[in-house]
């Protein structure tokens, strides 16, 4: 079973997620019953995706008594490895036939909830999914994963809403309310690519994003889209742990150095990868401090330019180039 998550303390009194958990303990299904257990099968290929703002969370988050809410942290400017990471969801939860709901908060629109979510959840950045179960947040993932990791963590989320007596289904959601509200369709262009990701095909995914690169070099979108890829091959296969042990010896090479920071990136430890790789900068020269500058600028990248964590350690490393 996942466990639930203790409430963090909520920030500037925004989001309360601890008195929807108090009502979930009042709300408890008799012994032997199931919440929800006679809600309708939902129709083939609808969708159970829901924008979520400050002003519907709390009556959005109650329906976690019901069944279990997959909560998706992203930003409308998201690169193509997010989108099909939303596109997956949606698909899951649709596949499901509404044993989920998939509830999509916007930063860049909501970045209170975002934020406050984002504590809840134990995330340092985006793009994040975690589960609201009886008013509980329970953490799940950070970074874009492809379709069958997600489907695991619906399982499993899943499995301990049965666990708590939570079998309820979703209301569909009509797809043209839903394009309505959100035009920002996956561009065709990063077709290719997004199959690619979808199927953990990394490798193949950064070439996708390479042919795009050489028909348009100043393409952001296909860049940082490479570079997410890129982090997501190279630590595809990686202990995050072992990674950052590594780079604790005194004399750590510059290599174990970029590894470590790669695996602090993919596991939110965001500030913590910019910090190694600037005092690393700090203390190299010539050939060595490019290597992890060129690195440092495609991690940026990957957590995206707007992101205050980035802006930040902009301002440091050039402090500590000049």
């Amino acid at each position: 079973m996942i466990p639930m998550s203790p409430t963090p303390s909520n920030p500037r009194g925004a989001i309360d997620l601890s008195d929807l958990a108090a009502k979930a303990q009042q709300s408890q299904p008799a012994a032997g019953t199931v919440a929800g257990q006679g809600a309708p099968a939902g129709a083939a290929g609808a969708s159970y995706l829901v924008e979520l703002t400050e002003q519907n969370f709390e009556a959005e988050a109650r329906k976690s008594l019901q069944y279990p809410i997959i909560v998706e942290l992203t930003s409308i400017s998201r690169v193509p490895a997010e989108q099909q990471m939303a596109a997956s969801l949606d698909e899951l939860a649709s596949e499901s036939g509404g044993k989920f709901s998939v509830a999509r908060v916007d930063m860049d629109s909501a970045p209170q909830l975002a934020q406050a979510l984002a504590q809840a959840f134990g995330v340092q950045g985006i793009p994040a999914v975690g589960g609201l179960l009886q008013g509980q947040p329970v953490g799940l993932a950070q970074g874009v994963l492809p379709k069958d990791q997600l489907k695991q963590l619906v399982d499993e989320l899943l499995k301990a809403a049965l666990a708590n007596g939570i079998a309820g289904r979703a209301e569909p959601v009509s797809r043209a309310a839903l394009a309505e509200a959100d035009s920002d369709e996956p561009d065709p262009r990063f077709a290719a690519a997004d199959e690619a990701l979808a199927r953990g095909d990394y490798a193949a995914a950064v070439e996708e994003f390479d042919k795009l690169l050489q028909a348009n070099p100043k393409d952001a979108e296909a860049e940082a889209g490479k570079a997410q890829a890129s982090l997501l091959l190279r630590t595809a296969d990686a202990d995050p742990q072992a990674l950052i042990a590594a780079a604790a010896a005194p004399d750590a090479p510059i290599d174990t150095q970029l590894a470590a920071a790669d695996a602090e990136v993919a596991t939110g430890r965001v500030e913590e990868a910019f910090a190694r790789l600037i005092a690393v900068i700090k203390k190299t020269a010539g050939d060595d401090r490019n290597t992890v500058r060129v690195r440092l600028l495609e991690l940026f990248e990957t957590v995206g330019n707007s992101d205050p964590r980035v802006q930040k350690a902009r301002r440091d490393l050039m402090a500590a180039l000049f």
